[in-house]
């Protein structure tokens, strides 16, 4: 996926956005100890006024690790950027929980990545949120207002 991410971010940053854009975003991180700063896309859905990135196979990915605690992040949704505040969910709360069940009734599929087999009927039973709780970190990002009425904030919010 590191190969694909240029191509990726141009797209998401091109007039062809949204062939992607409805469900990719770009994330640019800086860096807690580093200072340095990266831009990468995202998968997101939306949890009201906030953005949820569920990432998957953590332990190959840096980027969240900075945001164990609450911290600034810019993004670039749906042809506009947008600065907020990103934060690691815990994986024992009932936010984790709705996150990872939202995610999972709009792609079924995408419980095998996790090594669950979810079934929309039951939902998740306990022992597969246990399961997904080590193989996945939700990442929310709460999206600041610096003109409720400027277009940016309303495509950002739409």
């Amino acid at each position: 996926m590191q190969r694909l991410n240029p191509a990726v971010a141009w797209l998401l940053r091109s007039p062809l956005s949204p062939l992607l854009g409805w469900g990719l975003m770009l994330v640019t991180v800086t860096g807690r100890r580093s200072g340095r700063v990266y831009t990468i896309p995202v998968g997101y859905q939306r949890d009201g006024d906030a953005i949820v990135v569920l990432v998957s196979k953590p332990s190959r990915k840096q980027w969240w690790r900075n945001y164990r605690d609450r911290r600034p992040i810019d993004v670039w949704l749906c042809g506009r950027a947008a600065h907020g505040h990103a934060v690691v969910v815990a994986p024992g709360s009932s936010a984790f929980r709705a996150a990872i069940e939202r995610t999972l009734r709009r792609v079924p599929g995408l419980g095998r990545q996790f090594g669950i087999a979810y079934d929309r009927r039951t939902g998740l039973t306990s022992a597969q949120l246990e399961v997904v709780a080590h193989a996945a970190v939700v990442v929310r990002i709460e999206l600041e207002a610096p003109d409720a009425d400027s277009p940016a904030w309303r495509a950002a919010r739409s």
